[in-house]
């Protein structure tokens, strides 16, 4: 038969695991603390990385991306509609003015040419012809009104004759009026003709103007044939490297279609490209910094595309120094645009200790000792960030991410 467990026992039992669990929390938070306490109070210098605090300008950034384009890509397209005969020349390769770059077949727009020039000349021969013509006819026209001119006199003479024989009574009335009425039908052929020659000179003159109107065309259409076929000799027309070339050959192009791209590789220039969330910010005139390697370019936006695509906005950037060695085309940079300015404020340099927080907490090394300090920020960029309070010029600051630290107040340095 079971016995009941005296009260005394069960509580005494109940003590004792309640001692024994507050035991090991004890042990269990001592050693977090000692654990921790040996892993922070003391780090070799080696491990960190210090800057000093100074004065200057910062400049708050956005980030953006960019590709290196040449300042200037001469396109050259087709001026006829011909068949490649053959490439010259190798995507790459450097040329220099005049040096040909593609052949085109020209064969059918010299026949056309050739008909034009055959055009022209029976344009030229038409002429000819119209102004014999003429001639003729304003000739013949003069010679009638000259006749006319001569009926007229003798019509007079006649009249004169009438009246003095009517004087005397060799004539009589009716002789005179006759005479009178031929002499007024003969002026008024005369006027007639007179009036018929002033138009046909006119009329004349206007017709061989709008023949040679038409000549004029069509000696413009050769030309223009001949400037396109001077053209078709497909050459660069300054110094720099053949960045494409249409190597379809025997392929046709139709006039306008682009056969090779020139680049002058002494230049160049960036286009950029951020998010349109910036749209507001990014305008031309805005100061703007290219990272090309270790290097740091200066620039200024020029042009912001008007169109946004895929949440992107482009925008173009003119480089300071636009022939700088480093830059190479196509190549991707990292590109900073400007946005603000603070001038001889407090800065360090931007590094993993600054979390991008107003206020934040970094370490001070006085001493062998990093001391934990509460800090303000101001703007910032890929270089430096300003101090609005918390640091003063001359003072060492740890950049190396601290965060594993940040329950400590202090921390020795060990060389």
């Amino acid at each position: 038969m079971d016995r009941e467990v005296a009260p005394e026992l069960v509580k005494s039992e109940r003590n004792r695991k309640w001692f024994v669990g507050a035991t090991v929390l004890v042990i269990l938070a001592a050693g977090i603390y000692f654990f921790r306490q040996s892993l922070g109070t003391s780090m070799e210098s080696s491990r960190i990385r210090i800057t000093v605090v100074q004065q200057g300008d910062v400049e708050n950034t956005l980030n953006a991306t960019g590709e290196v384009i040449p300042a200037y890509e001469q396109i050259i397209t087709s001026p006829i509609r011909a068949s490649i005969k053959s490439v010259l020349l190798t995507p790459g390769t450097k040329v220099v003015p005049g040096q040909a770059i593609v052949e085109l077949d020209k064969s059918l727009t010299q026949i056309e040419f050739e008909r034009y020039q055959d055009q022209l000349e029976l344009k030229k021969n038409g002429i000819d012809q119209l102004r014999m013509r003429l001639d003729k006819n304003l000739y013949d026209a003069e010679i009638s009104d000259k006749i006319k001119l001569l009926n007229i006199n003798k019509l007079k003479a006649d009249l004169e004759d009438s009246r003095r024989l009517e004087q005397v009574g060799g004539g009589t009335k009716e002789d005179i009026t006759r005479a009178e009425n031929a002499l007024k039908i003969v002026e008024l052929e005369k006027q007639q003709l007179e009036n018929d020659l002033s138009y046909n000179r006119k009329s004349m003159g206007a017709s061989l103007r709008e023949t040679e109107l038409g000549a004029q065309i069509e000696g413009k259409n050769l030309k223009e044939l001949q400037h396109k076929l001077k053209m078709a000799d497909i050459v660069a027309d300054r110094k720099g490297v053949l960045t494409w070339v249409n190597e379809n050959i025997g392929s046709s192009v139709n006039e306008g279609e682009m056969l090779a791209k020139v680049a002058d590789l002494g230049s160049f220039r960036v286009e950029g490209s951020c998010s349109d969330v910036y749209a507001e910010q990014v305008k031309p005139g805005l100061s703007v910094i290219v990272k090309v390697n270790e290097s740091a370019l200066r620039g200024v936006i020029t042009q912001v595309k008007p169109a946004v695509k895929d949440g992107v906005i482009g925008f173009v950037v003119q480089l300071d120094n636009a022939q700088n060695e480093a830059l190479r085309p196509n190549m991707k940079v990292e590109v900073y645009v400007v946005t603000s300015r603070s001038a001889n404020t407090i800065r360090v340099a931007n590094g993993p200790a600054f979390n991008g927080k107003q206020k934040q907490h970094v370490f001070v090394l006085e001493n062998g000792i990093a001391k934990r300090r509460e800090i303000q920020v101001g703007l910032s960029n890929f270089d430096f960030v300003e101090i609005k309070s918390g640091l003063q010029v001359g003072e060492k600051v740890i950049l190396t991410d601290m965060n594993q630290y940040e329950h400590l107040e202090e921390i020795t340095i060990q060389n």
